[in-house]
């Protein structure tokens, strides 16, 4: 499978060099593999701030609040809506909080790095049609993100809550 990546970074608290951008990238293309996506692919990546965030939650889901990451999919994939086979499928946007990821990761103690690649692995899954809307929705979504989590190498120790689902 190839996987474009457009990235922006909205933000200056944190570099976004080769090492964070490779990171994120190992987390989609897990995802998608894991989840068997027959395409190729391309994902939006936007790092942003707390302040970016907000203004965009806000905007966008009407939660005058920062969170730590959001997912605007293009296809309604829950409800049948996918790309065909053979095309490069444009998946969505992936808007990360960096400072935020960095307050959560010193929170759980397993740092900012692992914490980006849960909050994108997280966002990954939601391009792909998965929600915490219901409890099994989010019991699923759980499940998943462990066994992908697991494929890097970065088992979820904790059950991490992202601010979405809180």
């Amino acid at each position: 499978m190839k996987l474009k990546i457009d990235w922006a970074n909205e933000q200056t608290a944190r570099k976004t060099g080769f090492f964070l951008r490779r990171f994120v990238k190992k987390a989609i293309r897990a995802a998608l593999e894991e989840e068997a996506f027959p395409c190729d692919a391309m994902v939006s990546v936007t790092f942003t701030d707390d302040r970016g965030i907000r203004e965009k939650n806000r905007e966008f889901r009407g939660i005058d609040k920062p969170t730590d990451v959001l997912s605007f999919p293009i296809y309604d994939m829950k409800n049948g809506d996918r790309p065909q086979p053979g095309e490069i499928a444009e998946l969505g946007d992936i808007v990360l909080s960096l400072e935020t990821a960095a307050r959560q990761g010193e929170e759980y103690g397993h740092g900012f790095a692992r914490e980006c690649a849960f909050l994108v692995v997280h966002s990954v899954l939601h391009l792909l049609g998965y929600d915490h809307m219901e409890d099994e929705e989010e019991r699923e979504m759980r499940a998943r993100q462990r066994v992908i989590m697991k494929e890097l190498g970065l088992d979820i120790k904790n059950e991490e809550k992202t601010e979405e689902e809180a």
